[in-house]
């Protein structure tokens, strides 16, 4: 019989002043006794006292995973097999690692009890395995998979901050004033022929002479999103590696397929750089955005192309490439990399296309062909084929690039406004149609903007992120200057009471 496993969560106790590298270590040493490892668990716990320990908070982004407390009287009902008495009087609980783990697993069950440091205590739980059916030799279902996507909102997406009426859009990260008018002419001439059925070949063609390519390696997707579930159905992989802070839905749609998804975080304090071992060698399916959503970071060529090895397939989503002057860290270029190496494309976010859904996936033409297999019929229709063409010409490429140049100059007069902002830091150096800026108490900001009548993108839905992140588009300097004084208006606006990240 094939015992079933539901996914882990630790519960985690620390003295004040604690550091992430003592919490890590000591879950690391947990985990391992237990033949576990961090990869596996999909949250942290502790009591409400410990909630803004910054070493436990940096361990928590580190892992990519959400830090939750609980008030130390729903702790103490909780009965552990490990109660101490100093605990109980220091915390009014009689245990913190234990109790918080068995709290976030309600029908679970500790795998590792109470293990401690001379700083800090860690317990690990495993959830009930109700919800996430799987074993090591059987890959959860999409439908046994779910739960484990439920420690971020993977499915959240800019456009939801702008359904409301007459806001000032900062959210999501389509060039204004698009589509222009040349482009609209030629979608509108496509009507004429849509009693047709849609024929992808001219417009293969446009962007495989685009990109020095073979029309063979080339497929026309709906959208880039259409191809992450694609590449997620498609591709038969043993350690999916996924690196955030990045666009979520490649991991959704990992998690959607019966993946088990492993996260590389990257850091804050290295300007979410890829760092040297920051992928795990045993990786043999890695996503990477380039340059990345949300945090605007645009990875050297050569760092990207050094994921690429024999047995591997390496996802690079290269939708914002078209934001960066002369495209300067492509790979959709590149071909003879080792492994199988994957480049997506969309032309939404220059182009203002988004909804027409048009995009396209880079690759070995065996591959290929193997994504064009799981494709339904027709799936790009006769308006979204001819923008693909129309988008791959010369004259649209120099306007991109024109585009790419006045956005540079655009996000640096964001850039500059911010400085002025009280508490406001962006990390890494930005190259795209967006910003990254963390803010203490950014949950309230955002409010506060909505009712000043600016919509910006909520941080914590990206593993790796979390509540006192803002993602925010590059728009022109007069939007910019009235943002930011909406801004650090809102910043030094006194809170008015709770407020929910929601």
């Amino acid at each position: 019989m094939v015992e079933l496993h539901g996914p882990l969560v630790a519960g985690v106790g620390a003295r004040p002043g604690t550091p992430a590298d003592a919490v890590l270590a000591l879950l690391d040493e947990a985990l391992a006794g237990a033949g576990l490892d961090r990869a596996q668990l999909v949250l942290l716990a502790t009591v409400e006292a410990r909630a803004t320990e910054p070493g436990l908070r940096e361990a928590a982004r580190i892992l990519g995973v959400p830090l939750t407390a609980h008030p130390a009287a729903v702790l103490a009902a909780v009965p552990v097999p490990n109660p101490s008495a100093a605990v109980r009087a220091a915390l009014g609980t009689p245990g913190v690692a234990e109790a918080a783990a068995l709290a976030e697993a309600p029908g679970g069950h500790l795998v590792v009890p109470k293990t401690a440091s001379r700083t800090a205590t860690v317990a690990i739980a495993r959830r009930a395995a109700a919800d996430t059916a799987g074993s090591p030799d059987r890959p959860a279902t999409p439908r046994e998979n779910t739960a484990m996507s439920t420690d971020f909102d993977l499915r959240h997406h800019g456009d939801a901050e702008v359904r409301a009426a007459g806001l000032v859009d900062l959210a999501v990260n389509v060039r204004t004033g698009t589509p222009p008018g040349w482009l609209r002419d030629r979608l509108a001439a496509t009507l004429a022929d849509l009693a047709a059925y849609p024929d992808p070949a001219e417009a293969r063609a446009a962007v495989a002479a685009r990109h020095r390519r073979p029309a063979g390696e080339v497929l026309l997707t709906a959208g880039a999103a259409e191809a992450f579930v694609l590449l997620a159905r498609v591709v038969a992989a043993r350690h999916v590696c996924v690196v955030h802070p990045q666009f979520t839905e490649p991991e959704a749609a990992l998690r959607d397929a019966g993946h088990t998804v492993h996260r590389a975080v990257l850091r804050a304090g290295d300007g979410f750089r890829l760092t040297p071992g920051a992928v795990p060698e045993e990786a043999d399916l890695v996503v990477i955005g380039n340059p990345t959503n949300p945090t605007s970071v645009l990875h050297p060529a050569e760092d990207v192309a050094a994921l690429a090895r024999p047995g591997r397939t390496l996802v690079v989503d290269e939708a914002f490439m078209d934001t960066v002057p002369g495209e300067s860290a492509a790979l959709a270029d590149v071909r003879g990399l080792p492994g199988r190496v994957v480049v997506l494309r969309s032309l939404t976010k220059t182009w203002g296309l988004a909804g027409l859904r048009i995009g396209y996936v880079l690759g070995p033409a065996e591959l290929i062909a193997e994504l064009a297999a799981a494709q339904p019929l027709w799936p790009v229709s006769t308006p979204a084929l001819a923008a693909a063409e129309a988008c791959s010409a010369p004259a649209a490429l120099a306007e991109a690039e024109e585009a790419a140049h006045e956005l540079a100059a655009h996000r640096a007069h964001l850039l500059a406004g911010l400085r002025g902002v009280p508490g406001a830091r962006v990390h890494g150096t930005p190259a795209s149609s967006f910003l990254l800026v963390e803010l203490d108490g950014a949950a309230a900001v955002r409010e506060r903007l909505r009712a000043a009548g600016f919509a910006v993108r909520r941080g914590d839905t990206f593993p790796g992120l979390g509540p006192d992140w803002l993602r925010i588009a590059v728009r022109d300097p007069a939007t910019a200057d009235r943002f930011l004084a909406a801004l650090a208006a809102a910043v030094g606006d006194p809170p008015a009471g709770p407020v929910t990240a929601g």
